[in-house]
């Protein structure tokens, strides 16, 4: 089964992006579509802190189950500010790299798993009931938001390695 790589995120009200039509080839990665979006404001200063942006703006590909702001505020006060110390960076990374799956997945083969292998190695639960997709205990809000080096699935909640 090909690894997966996971980034942290929340509920989600896109702001306008440049989506490429179908017909054409994506032409920001994952890191400069998530920093184009406000919603994912937390989730960049993470990335960046944990030292991860270069990597993830590498050829890939990656599929990126990315927390909104709102899916970080969910955590219990002070935790954010807590990862992001210089000192905790390890951990950090562990958590950011459950979030990421190393190839492009898309929405219609995530509801054909049961489970995705992680960047940090752990191994997330893909559960699928209708049209409600979770990974671990986050709901999948947005799927298929294409870049030039993966996909984005935008999730609800900030999900942690077991």
């Amino acid at each position: 089964m090909k690894k997966f790589v996971l980034i942290c995120a929340a509920a989600l009200a896109f702001a306008p992006l440049a989506f490429a039509h179908d017909h054409e080839k994506p032409t920001q990665n994952v890191v400069e579509i998530a920093a184009g979006n406000p919603d994912f404001s937390t989730l960049v200063a993470a990335v960046k802190a944990a030292g991860l942006a270069e990597t993830l703006s590498g050829t890939g590909p990656f599929t990126v189950f990315a927390p909104t702001n709102d899916a970080f505020a969910k955590l219990p006060a002070g935790t954010v500010e807590n990862l992001l110390k210089p000192e905790n960076k390890d951990q950090l990374v562990k958590i950011l790299t459950y979030h990421v799956v190393a190839a492009k997945v898309t929405a219609a083969d995530v509801v054909k798993l049961d489970n995705a292998t992680t960047v940090q190695g752990g191994v997330a639960d893909v559960t699928v009931s209708g049209d409600k997709v979770m990974i671990d205990n986050a709901n999948v809000v947005k799927t298929d938001i294409m870049g030039s080096n993966g996909v984005i699935h935008v999730i609800d909640t900030v999900i942690m390695p077991k």
